[in-house]
């Protein structure tokens, strides 16, 4: 392995972890990275002062212009498109609670909401903690200009999103306790967790059956629940971590899904549940074929 090659790999977790937070895809992620790697080699080493800059600027670049032909793609998606979920690990360490908050899948799903430039310049400035001016720099923008798009992606995200997020511990009692009251058709316990306004998502990506539309309001999603139980056999459902927080790999009906929840002020606010099989390849349990 030669030194640039190595300057590289020293650098990929990170890369890898930019790209998917502006794309929500590691299939998409994973591509961005290899060009960058192939644009990296084909550069003059000695040409480069900060080789870390000059990688998030590639990769920032490369997938703001994957991002902005990615939601044409996803405008014309089978159901409701949903990011693929990943093990936290994957990006190495998480190191401190706002890195794990942009990773996780509720915001990531909320930064659908932003355009590409709005969705780039939060994650840059929100992981990575660039100044105004080196994100100009990277999306071809002035400081003022990043500075304005910053703030109005936190006032967009900041519309679905809780202030105080649960613990690990209690995210994953919470979700023990819906798993325990869906499985047994409890629908009185399941009405004391979901909120009102609950949402459930299914994106099965037109491969597999699943919802086609948002099911929303706690009524719709409590007679899905409780139909999706009684009509199909549960053969394995386990707890598990996606995007570093607890989540539930089930085989219902045959049909294998990840089930994720966006927690707020004690109850379930939205229920994610990913089905479409290429998205599950990141996250399957090591025992399932």
């Amino acid at each position: 392995m030669n030194d640039s090659t190595e300057v590289f790999q020293e650098h990929r977790p990170m890369l890898l972890g930019l790209a998917y937070r502006l794309l929500g895809s590691m299939w998409d992620a994973e591509d961005v990275v290899q060009e960058a790697y192939l644009r990296w080699g084909g550069t003059d080493q000695e040409q480069i002062r900060e080789p870390r800059a000059f990688l998030v600027t590639v990769v920032s670049r490369l997938a703001l212009d994957q991002l902005r032909s990615a939601r044409v793609t996803r405008e014309a998606y089978t159901g409701p498109w949903l990011p693929e979920p990943v093990s936290a690990d994957t990006f190495g360490p998480q190191e401190s609670a706002e890195l794990r908050d942009t990773l996780s899948y509720a915001t990531l799903h909320l930064m659908e909401r932003l355009s590409p430039p709005e969705r780039a310049v939060f994650v840059l400035r929100e992981v990575f903690g660039l100044p105004y001016d080196d994100i100009g720099g990277i999306i071809e923008a002035s400081a003022a200009g990043c500075r304005q798009l910053y703030h109005r992606a936190t006032r967009r995200l900041a519309e679905g999103r809780d202030r105080f997020q649960p613990s690990a511990d209690d995210h994953g009692e919470l979700l023990g306790r819906f798993l325990d009251a869906a499985q047994n058709g409890d629908l009185a316990r399941l009405t004391e967790l979901l909120a009102d306004d609950v949402i459930a998502y299914n994106d099965g990506g037109g491969k597999v059956r699943a919802a086609l539309r948002p099911i929303v309001g706690r009524d719709n999603v409590l007679a899905f629940v409780i139909g999706l139980m009684s009509r199909y056999p549960i053969s394995q459902i386990r707890t598990t971590q996606a995007n570093g927080a607890p989540a539930a790999w089930s085989v219902i009906g045959g049909q294998e899904q990840l089930v994720t929840l966006d927690i707020r002020d004690g109850r379930i606010h939205v229920i994610f549940g990913i089905l479409n099989p290429d998205k599950l390849l990141h996250i399957r349990p090591a025992d399932q074929p």
